[in-house]
């Protein structure tokens, strides 16, 4: 954990959240500016910068995926399907810099990446 890290002190409860999902290496909580109607946050509780930072340990990232999964199916999002998205840097959006996996779906989003 890092002492200035916005999820990290969501992660501890210093900062309060909506948290849907915890385990020991992961939680999840509501996106406070969804941009579709389910939009959940899945954060690994180790500390990372970005996912190229968080690639190192793939075993963290399996963690982070099989978190969604479990959640996803107990909670059968995976009906109408849904959509994971990390960010990576100020251009592509991020702007935590501890890894966070966007969980995003409950309406239909349309095609990714058409112009």
């Amino acid at each position: 954990m890092s002492e200035n890290c916005l999820f990290c002190k969501i992660g501890t409860g210093a900062i309060p959240s909506q948290k849907i999902f915890e385990n020991e290496k992961v939680f999840g909580f509501v996106d406070i500016h969804p941009q579709a109607k389910t939009h959940l946050l899945f954060v690994h509780k180790t500390h990372t910068s970005n996912i190229n930072d968080m690639s190192k340990d793939s075993t963290a990232i399996a963690e982070v995926f099989q978190a969604i999964a479990e959640y996803t199916k107990d909670k059968d999002l995976s009906t109408d399907g849904f959509r994971v998205v990390t960010n990576l840097g100020p251009n592509a959006g991020q702007t935590v810099f501890h890894t966070h996996f966007h969980v995003v779906g409950g309406e239909p989003l349309g095609h990714f990446g058409r112009r």
